[in-house]
């Protein structure tokens, strides 16, 4: 993975909603995710750490003399029967399926925090953990936590 050319922007001739038809090159998530980080650090200085999938932007950094922020690689969570795409869950808010992110059918923290208690949510998350690969968490797991409290 660490061998290849990383792709750290992309030329996209498109509308963004910041900035309009200004730009035409955006940086990557996972470059712009640790800038902002970086910068949100530098604000609020409490900031210590980022959650992140690749290991990519810490070697960038540290080839261009940068000293990364610490980042923790994760595993998207998905669970059986529930749509957990972004796109798919901004469709539902932008088409009027669901009122907004806090909904409560929508599978997001703020979708749950409005149906169900923050004692349960914790619950499923010290069950699943925190996983390195993929994997798919059953929906009767977060029905057992939410019945359980």
């Amino acid at each position: 993975m660490h061998m290849r050319d990383p792709i750290m922007y992309r030329i996209k001739h498109a509308y963004h909603h910041r900035t309009g038809d200004k730009w035409c090159i955006y940086p990557m998530y996972d470059f712009a995710h640790g800038d902002r980080m970086r910068l949100k650090r530098l604000r609020t200085r409490f900031v210590h750490w980022s959650l992140c999938r690749t290991g990519l932007v810490r070697l960038v950094y540290t080839g261009i003399g940068i000293i990364p922020i610490k980042q923790y690689e994760f595993a998207r969570l998905n669970m059986n029967y529930t749509v957990m795409s972004k796109r798919k869950l901004l469709q539902l808010v932008e088409e009027g399926y669901v009122e907004d992110w806090d909904d409560p059918r929508m599978p997001t923290i703020s979708g749950l925090r409005r149906r169900v208690t923050p004692k349960s949510i914790r619950e499923f998350c010290e069950r699943i953990g925190v996983a390195k690969r993929e994997n798919m968490i059953d929906l009767s797991l977060l029905e057992f936590c939410i019945a359980r409290i």
